[in-house]
């Protein structure tokens, strides 16, 4: 089953939940405001944290992987993300076949988890929900974004990484400009936590 023809049937006796994917650069707070939307009962899937889990339990994917970067993307068969990232990294056409790779499995996941969700809307988290086109197999999209600069100083205070190292990770990514272009509401957490509650609220307000 396809996930727009999850979002499309709404004539089944058994409600379908309508997707809401999530998305935001590093240090915007997109965590933060999956985990408000939680407080609220919404159910929201972790892609990236899945992503890990399945990398680890699907044979199948374990062996493709092995097959694109070497057996040293595992060791005793657990992967092995710290060699895994240092080979695609500066690699574009690498990280793009490792992608092709994981994201169908995650989708696979992703559908059969949807199914067992009870709640209208559903929401989905993932880092790469524009640069992978994973909106349009959305109800809707909702960006979490936040001044460079105050990107820039939280990840360096949670992640203890440099200023370079954050710099060229979010080089990488989609500009901010362009994901606010796609995005179909948008919050703005350029304040405190109790600024972003109330900025969650609004959207859920606006969900029909």
């Amino acid at each position: 089953m396809e996930i727009q023809d999850i979002n499309q049937n709404q004539e089944e006796d058994i409600p379908i939940p309508k997707i809401i994917g999530l998305t935001g650069g590093i240090g915007s707070g997109k965590t933060s405001v999956a985990k408000l939307l939680e407080e609220k009962g919404f159910p929201v899937y972790y892609s990236d944290d899945e992503a890990k889990n399945i990398v680890n339990k699907d044979r199948e994917l374990k062996d493709q992987i092995i097959k694109l970067l070497g057996s040293e993307s595992y060791i005793n068969d657990v992967y092995n993300r710290k060699y895994v990232a240092e080979k695609v990294f500066n690699d574009s056409g690498l990280l793009e076949q490792l992608n092709h790779l994981i994201h169908p499995a995650v989708r696979i996941d992703f559908i059969t988890w949807v199914k067992k969700q009870k709640s209208p809307f559903v929401f989905k988290e993932t880092a790469l929900l524009f640069e992978l086109q994973l909106h349009k197999d959305c109800y809707k999209s909702l960006l979490v974004t936040a001044d460079d600069n105050l990107r820039m100083k939280r990840t360096m205070d949670r992640d203890g990484k440099t200023y370079r190292e954050i710099e060229s990770i979010m080089q990488k990514q989609m500009p901010e400009k362009e994901k606010i272009k796609l995005a179909d509401y948008i919050i703005y957490n350029n304040s405190d936590f109790e600024s972003l509650r109330v900025a969650t609220d609004t959207v859920v307000s606006e969900l029909n």
